[in-house]
């Protein structure tokens, strides 16, 4: 129905009992209607919309919650031509059209100072790559965004293949947007062990090691090799290295765990909220929840909406079990 959803959550038995499955989070589903007077708080609002997975268009529900709410947004909507039974298979040529209504709804809201993280890739139409995810850039910087950086995930795992004119597709694109130049990132929790080339390029450090070197092309960027002497950790690049998984297989997007993890651990601190209006088979819920924060999945399918509460009530239970290891 479009003037109703469905809204999943996870509340705590009476009795928690770790021996028994089932015993620790109790599943609660509840109809509410989507719109009422504009002067009053909506349904979303009043009964909740935090930890929760809601069944329904998220264009439709987005509307429901509040200005400025989310810190941040992880999604992986349906490719063009893709998803044809959840989405209708978006032509490539109406994509734009399609996403932009939704992302007026992400920013409204979205934190001045949160992020909006998403994950497309062009398709192939007609022997080459079709332009939507350009024009769509382009369009969202229209429309206020900054496009602030773009991630690349290398796919570890990808089975091999070749085509006539390319090769297997084994990267995907994390287009990174803010509403703002100044946002919140918290660089020191996504960092990573120095690597073995630090035994040997920081054994012997030249005069230009041991003073900052500046660009040469005039970017204001440079660097000082000696400041890495002695550390264990350094900062990533913008590339991520991670293999696929797929929880559910009846579900086409197979991004793993770790993904929306490392933006949510870069992006947010414990207590923030990150929505995936996008939702699936609940993976960006299931990271969130696992490091201490709340969470709003909207997704569509029902099935894959009861798949998710489910993830995440075993994944929960999970956690509570190691807590008391």
């Amino acid at each position: 129905m479009d003037d109703s959803c469905v809204v999943y959550r996870l509340n705590i038995g009476v009795s928690p009992n770790l021996q028994d499955s089932g015993g620790l989070y109790i599943i609660n589903s509840q109809q509410i209607p989507l719109f009422i007077e504009p002067a009053v708080d909506s349904p979303l609002v009043v009964e909740g919309y935090k930890n929760s997975i809601i069944n329904g268009d998220c264009e439709l529900i987005l509307k429901g919650l509040p200005d400025n709410s989310v810190d941040l947004i992880f999604t992986s909507p349906p490719y063009a031509d893709q998803r044809t039974s959840t989405y209708g298979g978006i032509k490539p040529e109406k994509y734009v059209n399609w996403f932009l209504p939704k992302a007026k709804e992400f920013y409204r809201i979205l934190k001045p100072e949160g992020s909006f993280i998403l994950n497309i890739k062009e398709r192939v139409v007609n022997g080459e790559r079709h332009t939507y995810v350009i024009e769509l850039i382009l369009e969202l910087r229209r429309h206020g965004w900054y496009w602030t950086e773009e991630y690349m995930w290398h796919k570890k795992n990808s089975h091999p293949g070749k085509w006539p004119n390319r090769f297997r597709d084994n990267w995907e694109r994390l287009l990174h947007f803010t509403k703002q130049k100044k946002f919140a990132m918290y660089q020191e929790e996504v960092m990573v062990p120095v690597g073995d080339w630090a035994q040997t390029r920081l054994k012997n450090l030249s005069t230009t090691d041991k003073k900052r070197d500046n660009s040469r092309v005039g970017s204001g960027f440079g660097k000082k090799i000696e400041n890495w002497v002695g550390r264990d950790l350094v900062y990533p690049s913008n590339v991520l290295y991670m293999a696929t998984e797929c929880y559910n297989q009846q579900h086409s997007a197979v991004f793993p765990v770790a993904l929306p993890e490392w933006f949510i651990r870069l992006f947010t601190k414990p207590g923030d909220l990150v929505l995936d209006p996008f939702n699936g088979s609940g993976t960006t819920c299931v990271a969130a929840a696992l490091l201490d924060r709340m969470y709003t999945g909207i997704e569509i399918n029902n099935e894959y909406c009861e798949v998710a509460i489910n993830r995440l009530k075993a994944e929960l239970i999970k956690k509570e079990r190691k807590q008391d290891e």
